[in-house]
This record gives C-alpha cells, sequence and structure tokens, in this order.
C-alpha cells in the first residue's frame, strides 16, 4: 500500500510512522507512507504556504500554486494517485470508505490548515473531501493519521492475527462482541463462561451473539448495513411457492414450475447462505421436473459443464405443500421457523425490511421466506406467516412488476448481502 502525505507540519508525523503496527509495517514493507512537505514549494524566502481569506472574516487558506506544485512533485516521482483532502465538508469516514481507498494503488492525502484549502484547487484536483465526524480540528493531519492506520489495518500482515480484522467491528457491519482477559474474576465479575469452557464452536456461537445483541442495543442504525447470516444461530430457508396462489383474475390457483425460477433463484439461496431451498406444489408430475432438472445440474451432464450450476440446485428439496415443508424445517431445527412472506401489494402491518431485520436477530429462530408463483401468495398462505415484508418499491413506487426471482434477489441481499 502507498500514501503519500502532504503537510506543512511533517514532523505530526515522525513518530506515528515509526511506533506500533504502523512502524512495524513500515520496516517489513508492507506500507509504504512517504511525507512531503508543503514548505518546500512555498513562495518566496519566507516560503509562504497560506494566505488570508478574501472577505475579511476568515483566517488564513493554503495557497493553491503551492498546493499544486506539492502534487505535481509527488506524482511526477511516485505516480498518479487518488487525492483526498480530510475536511469538515466531506463524506463521513467508514469502513466502507476505507476499504474503498484500500484498494487504491496510491493515495495521496493533502491534509489542509487553519480554514483549509483553496476552493479552486480542491475543485480541480482532489478527487475526494473525508470526514471523521461532525467537529472541526486545527488541520488535517490528525484525521491523515486515522485514514493510514484505518487503511493498514486491511494490508495481509499488518495485523498479526487476520482473523482479528475480519471480527473487528464495523468489517461486517456490525460491533464486535466484548473481550476479557486475565484474571478470570476481577471486583466481582467473572468471564462469560462460554469462553472458559474450550469448546470453540461454543465460543463462536457466543461470540456472534454477544454482537448481535450490543449492536442491537447500541447501534440498531447499523443493521441495515449488515450481513446477519453469520449472526443467526438458526437455519434460513426459502420456499416458492406455486399453491395455493392468485391467478391474474385474483382467483385461487396453482402455478406451472418453470426452470428459469429454479435455477436463478437456487443461485440466489446459494450465494446468500439460505440453507434449503424449498419447492412446493401439489402435483405430482411438477414435482418429479423438479428432480429432473435438479438432478440433470446435479448427476447428470450439466454437473461436468457446470459445477457452480449444480452447487445451487443441490439445496432444491421439493414438498406436496407447505405445511409439509414448515413442518419438515420444524423438525430439522427442532423449533417452529418465523415464517415471512413476501407481496407486491400494501398490506396492513406489513414489516419493513429492517425491522424484521432486527426482529430476527432479536428471536433467533429458524426463518422462513416464502416467494409465491403466478400473481402471488394467495390469503390462505398469510395466514400462516408469521409477519409480512412490505413491497419492494423504487422509482415512483407505483409499479410492483418484479418476476419472483428479481424480488427472492432484493429479499435475501437486504438481509444476507455484505453491505
Amino acid at each position: 500500500m502507498r500514501v503519500t502525505i502532504v503537510t506543512a507540519f511533517p514532523e505530526f508525523f515522525e513518530d506515528f510512522l515509526s511506533t506500533s503496527m504502523i512502524g512495524r509495517a513500515m520496516k517489513r514493507g508492507l506500507l509504504a507512507v512517504e511525507v512531503e512537505d508543503l514548505r518546500k514549494h512555498g513562495l518566496g524566502s519566507y516560503r509562504q504556504v497560506d494566505d488570508y481569506s478574501f472577505g475579511g472574516k476568515g483566517g488564513m487558506v493554503l495557497l493553491p500554486d503551492v498546493l499544486k506544485s506539492a502534487l505535481s512533485s509527488v506524482e511526477a516521482r511516485r505516480g498518479p494517485g487518488y487525492r483526498v483532502s480530510p475536511s469538515p465538508q466531506g463524506d463521513l469516514l467508514s469502513q466502507e470508505v476505507v476499504e474503498t481507498l484500500a484498494a487504491q494503488e496510491h493515495v495521496i492525502l493533502l491534509c489542509g490548515h487553519y480554514e483549509g484549502l483553496d476552493e479552486r484547487f480542491v475543485e480541480r484536483y482532489v478527487d475526494r473531501e473525508i470526514s471523521l465526524g461532525d467537529f472541526v480540528l486545527t488541520g488535517g493531519e490528525i484525521p491523515a493519521m486515522a485514514i493510514v492506520d484505518a487503511m493498514a489495518r486491511l494490508v495481509p500482515g499488518v495485523i498479526g492475527k487476520e482473523s482479528s480484522v475480519v471480527e473487528d467491528s464495523f468489517y461486517r457491519g456490525m460491533l464486535d462482541n466484548p473481550h476479557y482477559t486475565r484474571p478470570s474474576e476481577w471486583e466481582g465479575e467473572g468471564v462469560p463462561e462460554e469462553l472458559l469452557s474450550g469448546n470453540d464452536a461454543g465460543i463462536e456461537r457466543w461470540r456472534r451473539a454477544s454482537a448481535a445483541k450490543r449492536t442491537l442495543a447500541r447501534r440498531p442504525d447499523l443493521i441495515g448495513r449488515a450481513n446477519i447470516r453469520p449472526y443467526l444461530p438458526k437455519g434460513v430457508y426459502v420456499a416458492l411457492v406455486h399453491s395455493p396462489v392468485l391467478d391474474r383474475q385474483g382467483g385461487k390457483s396453482t402455478a406451472a414450475v418453470t426452470g428459469l425460477d429454479l435455477s436463478d433463484m437456487a443461485r440466489s439461496c446459494r450465494t446468500f447462505g439460505v440453507d434449503r431451498f424449498l419447492v412446493t406444489t401439489p402435483i405430482a408430475s411438477q414435482r418429479a421436473l423438479v428432480k429432473t432438472v435438479m438432478k440433470h445440474w446435479t448427476d447428470g451432464w450439466g454437473a461436468e459443464a457446470n459445477p457452480d450450476r449444480g452447487e445451487a440446485l443441490d439445496l432444491l428439496k421439493t414438498f406436496p405443500s407447505l405445511e409439509r415443508a414448515v413442518a419438515w424445517i420444524s423438525k430439522r431445527e427442532k423449533e417452529s421457523p418465523l415464517i415471512v412472506g413476501t407481496t407486491a401489494k400494501e398490506r396492513d402491518g406489513a414489516f419493513h425490511w429492517l425491522e424484521m431485520k432486527r426482529r430476527l436477530l432479536r428471536e433467533e429462530k429458524p426463518v422462513l421466506f416464502l416467494f409465491g408463483t403466478g400473481s402471488g401468495l394467495h390469503e390462505e398462505v398469510f395466514g400462516m406467516c408469521t409477519a409480512v415484508l412490505r413491497p419492494i418499491s423504487g422509482g415512483e413506487g407505483v409499479y410492483r412488476h418484479l418476476s419472483v426471482r428479481a424480488s427472492a434477489a432484493v429479499v435475501l441481499d437486504r438481509f444476507f448481502g455484505w453491505r
């Protein structure tokens, strides 16, 4: 990772770049940070780098000619870079922003001071302004350190234990779980028994559960960004319901199975970590068709031609009714699932997907998402549901005629997609 910091105060970074993990990463060649002294490009014998703000009410502003000279020198020596200016007017720094910066070949951090950089230079030469939060510092040096430190953690080898990076707060969209060290009892408080059990699987379950509880309690706003699949202790299932569904006139009907629905929804289920993809139809020949399609991709010629498709279709399981599917899940999980229906029509009492996401984390039960074929699920099916999601909408929000395949992909991404 290559970073260049342009600053009028290079001494700010001497200790930062030579100590702790950043210093070790620099010595090992995992991180290459160079500091460009803005005063080397200053004007006149006094190396002037700033001047008074026009208008008479502001303080000192860094000169555009000096900034351009420093930037040109850096890029001539180290190559073009992604130019970032720490600024209270910028995007809020988040883990997503850090990951975007870490993916760049060369990041140039242009540190403002006093009132900041001349706006003409910013508009012409700065790719992005980034803020640490809704407060003001005397300069961009402290934010630059924070950005470098956050980026460095993502470089393999900088952090001794790679799993620590993955489990950090915000990396997976959730807060981190609590941590404890010796002694096992301190001021009358003990360490959770799970952490002392020596059971790796039990410890991992405790960590995920406590991270979810902490996020729900302290930062519920983060849940919208998180993939909650690793934090659910029970299974996740998707059912494609062919009966009872609605026909175009709103009557009760049974829809035909289509290979495209099976293939596309199975791939979505595999992508988003669903345990099994259930297909329900009362027609025996239709269930046989599902098995034929599945066998082609898992055991037949299709398995050799496209093994990834076979891996997805292997999740398929057929049932003559939704009731039988729910009974199978209950037996498998030793607990009845939360049944979440989907619809393209507004329904009283329907849940926003974010509220449902939080509910799944709180209740810690298996979950079954229902998607209807034809013109949607029949009222009988909604009677079985624990909750129903509000319709997917976009644009003007009036036209809601997505295919069941597209709807399933959108819903699963909202719950189990990585940010």
